[in-house]
């Protein structure tokens, strides 16, 4: 039985992996690793421009959130029936 287990795991171990390294998460973190801190760049400089690009990828998915919620409202305002015209009542006649 124990065996059976050892032989299932070691089977997802790659599908495992490669879904948590082809993640976000994953990505990010190759990032980081491939980035370092770059030759005459001080640390604090290297995290001010990781926070800013942290930013940058934060702004672009909340202008592409704000994008779909304007088509969303574009729709509905180009699909709405017209409402019929208010009606008046009769005025008083002058005599």
């Amino acid at each position: 039985m124990v065996w059976i287990v050892i032989i299932i795991v070691l089977v997802l171990i790659p599908e495992i992996l490669s879904t948590v390294l082809d993640s976000r998460l994953g990505q990010a973190l190759a990032v980081r690793l491939e980035s370092g801190v770059p030759q005459g760049m001080d640390e604090a400089t290297a995290q001010r421009i990781q926070y800013l690009e942290g930013e940058v990828d934060r702004l672009s998915e909340e202008v592409h959130r704000l994008n779909e919620e304007s088509e969303f409202m574009h729709e509905l305002l180009a699909n709405r029936k017209p409402s019929p015209p208010p009606r008046i009542p009769p005025g008083e006649s002058q005599s």
